[in-house]
């Protein structure tokens, strides 16, 4: 089939902007495999879960149906740890909780000087993601992914600078959830406790893994800041600030011991 003939029916079934990302990371254009695609697109399935791929932080990352996919709300937790941590004799120490593609970790040790860290995740199909990303951006001697659960302190060694994570944190039944999420794995996106319990966990254990004058960011969900700010009061953490993402919302919390 021609590429133009393959872009007129993804557009239809899509859009021309989706259509053109699809045509330009597709080698394969049979008929076949075109109309399979545009069957997809209808369905509502993203663009990402399709060639995946997905770009955040100006990086590429490989993504698939065991991972949530990058998205950029999620570079706000990026930027605020760069700003705190930016310079050169930096070298933090950082661990990522729930890594799912490994985007967070990886976008933070190629972004800070001498950063090292490690990415946990206690789906098994997300760590073979992540660690293939790790592997492709050339940072294997930087960056370990394993196998954990943060809800457990025991499950990770070791003391840390920072604590990034982008915790499920979706209350089961919320009727906001758009289509394309619905094509992510569901316990990177769900949590129990109206959505909280992740945050719980955190707050709990993570006095065990921060070190002294270290700091932990959050990705929270709208409206969920207020809620999170007293779990970890209650826990005896201090809230240092909230960083808001492009559409002026409070995206991101941070706090220390």
């Amino acid at each position: 089939m021609e590429i133009n003939q393959a872009f007129e029916i993804l557009t239809r079934a899509s859009n021309a902007h989706d259509a053109r990302v699809v045509v330009e990371n597709t080698t394969n254009f049979s008929k076949l495999n075109i109309y399979r695609i545009s069957r997809l697109l209808k369905r509502g399935v993203p663009v990402a879960k399709i060639i995946h791929q997905k770009w955040f932080y100006g990086i590429k990352f490989y993504t698939n149906r065991h991972t949530l996919d990058p998205r950029p709300d999620t570079e706000t937790l990026v930027e605020a740890v760069i700003k705190d941590f930016n310079s050169e004799s930096a070298a933090p120490t950082i661990l990522d909780l729930g890594t799912g593609t490994g985007c967070i970790i990886a976008s933070l040790v190629k972004n800070i000087n001498g950063a090292t860290g490690i990415g946990l995740d206690i789906s098994r199909g997300a760590l073979k993601v992540a660690r293939y990303n790790i592997k492709q951006l050339g940072i294997e001697d930087k960056v370990k992914i394993l196998k954990g659960n943060f809800f457990k302190a025991k499950s990770i060694k070791g003391t840390f600078d920072i604590i990034v994570s982008n915790p499920p944190y979706i209350a089961y039944g919320d009727a906001r959830v758009n289509l394309g999420a619905t094509f992510d794995p569901e316990k990177a996106l769900y949590a129990k406790d109206n959505g909280l319990a992740a945050y719980e966990a955190i707050a709990k254990n993570a006095n065990k893994w921060l070190k002294n004058d270290g700091k932990i960011y959050l990705e929270i969900g709208d409206g969920q800041m207020q809620k999170v700010k007293k779990i970890f009061s209650n826990s005896g953490w201090f809230f240092d600030r909230a960083e808001k993402d492009l559409s002026g919302k409070n995206r991101v919390l941070i706090f220390k011991n």
